[in-house]
């Protein structure tokens, strides 16, 4: 499972022209389903994701989780992030997992993260989206849960 976290200071999803999400100050997650992705997975992403330090303390540092000063979470699918492109010019996504199998997962990633009291809002999940991110800082982090140990 791989995330693209960014710090946002808001952020918001668009389908069919139609505002169906929006976050305040807090973390725009893509998140990429990967082929043999459990919940092990998600567990070991979501509890990283909200315990990130990487929201400003006092003295300007990246001190704080999500979690310190209560923000809001925009979690959107994102099978692209599991793209290859070493072999020709088009993306083969050969490694990203079906969306039969892929959607139960977000949707316990969504259920673990409001289990730790974080205000969740996703995106459409398998639809065309327009994220728009307020990258605050601007600050990225990559995570996947295959370099966990």
């Amino acid at each position: 499972m791989r995330a693209v976290v960014q710090r946002t200071t808001g952020s918001r999803v668009l389908v069919n022209n139609q505002e169906i999400a929006r976050i305040d100050k807090g973390l725009m997650v893509l998140l990429g389903i990967g082929k043999g992705d459990s919940s092990r997975d998600a567990d070991y992403l979501m509890d990283k994701i909200i315990n990130l330090r990487i929201f400003p303390d006092e003295n300007d540092k990246m001190n704080l989780s999500l979690l310190d000063i209560s923000g809001e979470i925009l979690l959107v699918s994102q099978f692209t992030l599991y793209g290859d492109t070493r072999k020709g010019r088009r993306p083969s996504f050969s490694e990203a997992e079906l969306p039969d199998a892929a959607l139960p997962l977000f949707e316990y990633c969504t259920a673990q993260l409001q289990q730790a009291g974080v205000n969740v809002q996703t995106g459409e999940f398998g639809a065309s989206m327009i994220v728009e991110i307020s990258n605050d800082g601007p600050c990225t982090i990559l995570l996947d849960s295959a370099r966990q140990f």
